[in-house]
């Protein structure tokens, strides 16, 4: 039975300044600003099953675009934004949404394993599309990761308070002339785009720990929104966990995500 080594090695540190391990830190970055951010929403909302159905209805639409010959990004987002629509628009109210959440899953998850059977390639790009690679992140997708977290934070700044009014009283808010309908269909748009960006590197199977385990610990921690949010986001260590997880002994993804 092998052991593991927790010896320093002095190559590390030519690992650490090559350009996979800072386009691995650069993307951690964004993708822990985002899921921080609105997995404090998440939590509020209890919507923590909604976003991680999401990463599973996405794919269909990522084998799918390998089926096609699409860039599986194109297919996982198209797919996770017409989910969240979905959910968004038939579950307006709490208690409708765990129903709707389901039965979009549901469907979803049959057409992603009839696309992968279709297609050897697809069911061969299943694997990444499950559990990601971070350190394989490039630097086109980081130019989309910044621009997603600069769109995100535009957006959140301009629903803010009703956003957050509805997820923490829904009934007061909707009194209040709150549209709790088009904030839940805003909430799972945006939760939709988080999933997009972050399957490329925790893969749909981990990025429930990443969006939900963080913000929850920070709600409990914290005493504000702001405070929660920024916590959340500072406590995934992408920069620490993928420097160290990333040696050969350690399996990158699931270390991370512990």
């Amino acid at each position: 039975m092998s052991s593991v080594s927790f010896s320093f090695d002095p190559q590390w540190l030519h690992v650490l300044s090559a350009s996979f391990m800072t386009n691995a830190f650069v993307a951690g970055l964004c993708i822990a600003v985002a899921a921080g951010v609105m997995g404090y929403f998440t939590i509020a909302r209890q919507s923590t099953f909604a976003a991680h159905a999401l990463a599973h209805i996405g794919l269909p639409g990522a084998t799918g675009a390998v089926l096609l010959g699409l860039p599986v990004s194109l297919g996982l987002g198209t797919f996770a934004l017409g989910g969240a629509l979905i959910i968004g628009a038939l579950g307006k109210r709490a208690s409708q949404r765990e129903i709707a959440t389901g039965t979009v899953l549901a469907f979803a998850t049959g057409l992603g394993l009839f696309f992968a059977r279709l297609s050897s390639s697809a069911s061969q790009q299943m694997q990444s599309i499950l559990f990601g690679s971070i350190l394989t992140i490039t630097t086109d997708q980081l130019i989309g990761f910044a621009i997603f977290d600069v769109v995100l934070l535009l957006l959140l700044s301009m629903i803010y308070r009703p956003l957050l009014f509805s997820s923490l009283d829904e009934q007061v808010a909707q009194a209040k002339g709150v549209p709790i309908g088009w904030m839940n269909i805003a909430f799972m748009a945006m939760m939709s785009g988080v999933i997009t960006i972050a399957v490329p590197a925790v893969g749909t199977l981990l990025i429930f720990a990443l969006v939900i385990t963080p913000a929850a610990t920070a709600n409990i921690v914290t005493t504000t929104p702001f405070k929660a949010m920024l916590t959340a986001s500072c406590s995934v260590w992408w920069p620490f966990g993928a420097a160290w997880c990333s040696q050969p002994c350690f399996p990158p993804l699931q270390a991370l995500s512990s």
